[in-house]
């Protein structure tokens, strides 16, 4: 073997498969027997050179398996390179849903066969009918899933600039709040914010999400956390090192037929003057939400496995946090292991979900 692929034992041998991952932080996949060779990472398929190097990955890995791929495995995004890519190919295509993947990818590196609960928390993936999914509680079997919850949706103003300035999903969560005539006095400094509250009454440009990435965002612009981010994410690491101890709010959430609703927190984060003690509340609130989220789907489930996928588990608060609750629990919480719980990973789970389909 040569040095570009990293390989990752699988719990048994399945077909031969490419995956060709995701849009952000994209690696590709091969499947070959009971391993899988996992490219090294190309960033983002958005630039000439990115997409070379996924384009020059593809065909190297399939050299170095050794293997003729009987399917290749997408996204179920239309737009994407990595789709576009796979379309390209003469193979047998199979889209596999975002938050699947992030599920399959950590049991495979755990050698799961058995169904799970999958906590899957990111800033977006595209769900049955284009809806904008990214906090996910899904029950996964192998190449099945069946959606059990999700996170409360909220507006995204302005669409995808909303990842980039988190002011604007506190925005929205002011305006479910029944607020929206602070957002322009609150923001008084952004001059999009005059007419933000009038394109959320008249719900133009703003796509519902259930996305824990927007969430975090809702809570950094609630708290003044990097209003306007100069890269995706900034902000909610930014809160994550803010915090020191974290705290819960027992009154900060409504679980109501699986919809995890965490709007309360956000209208007690409105009113924080101390972004130390918000950011405490937050991850505190969180943690203690999303545990008692898992804890009764596990009941109904049938399983004590917990796979928790998805960018927002880079967040080591949260992480952590969830794995004692959970196991406090005596339920068996999978983190993973060699490849990042976000996007880099995904592949390996899309590679998984084709050989066993």
């Amino acid at each position: 073997m040569t040095a570009i692929a990293q390989i990752i034992a699988l719990p048994r041998e399945v077909a031969p498969v490419l995956a060709v991952g995701a849009f952000l932080k994209n690696t590709v996949c091969v499947t070959c027997g009971a391993e899988a060779l996992i490219s090294p990472l190309h960033g983002d398929l958005g630039t000439p050179d990115s997409i070379k190097a996924f384009e020059d990955s593809v065909t190297a890995l399939v050299r170095e398996a050794g293997v003729t791929p009987i399917r290749v495995a997408h996204d179920l995004h239309p737009d994407f390179h990595c789709t576009r890519y796979a379309q390209s190919l003469d193979l047998p295509l199979m889209g596999v849903q975002h938050h699947h993947a992030h599920a399959a990818a950590i049991a495979a590196e755990h050698g799961i066969e058995d169904p799970v609960l999958a906590l899957s928390l990111d800033g977006f993936g595209l769900g049955p009918g284009n809806q904008s999914w990214g906090g996910e509680l899904l029950l996964a079997h192998g190449p099945h899933y069946r959606r059990l919850g999700h996170l409360a949706l909220l507006p995204q103003p302005g669409g995808d600039k909303a990842a980039r300035e988190p002011w604007r999903m506190a925005a929205a969560a002011l305006h479910r709040l029944g607020r929206g005539a602070e957002i322009a006095s609150r923001f008084a400094d952004i001059p999009a914010a005059a007419l933000l509250g009038q394109m959320l009454d008249k719900r133009l440009n703003s796509p519902e999400t259930s996305s824990a990435g927007r969430l975090f965002d809702a809570a950094c612009g609630m708290l003044g956390v990097h209003l306007i981010a100069e890269v995706e994410g900034q902000a909610p690491m930014a809160l994550e090192r803010m915090v020191t101890r974290p705290e819960v709010l027992g009154t900060g959430w409504i679980l109501q037929d699986g919809v995890l609703d965490l709007l309360p927190l956000l209208a007690c984060l409105a009113s924080c003057a101390d972004p130390v003690r918000g950011a405490n509340l937050f991850h505190g609130t969180m943690i203690e939400a999303m545990a008692q989220w898992v804890m009764e789907a596990a009941k109904a489930a049938g399983t004590s496995y917990v796979t928790l996928g998805g960018g927002c588990f880079l967040n080591r608060v949260l992480t952590g946090g969830l794995v004692e609750k959970l196991s406090a629990a005596g339920l068996t919480p999978l983190t993973a292991i060699r490849l990042s719980p976000g996007d880099a990973g995904l592949s390996l789970g899309q590679a998984w979900i084709a050989g066993l389909g």
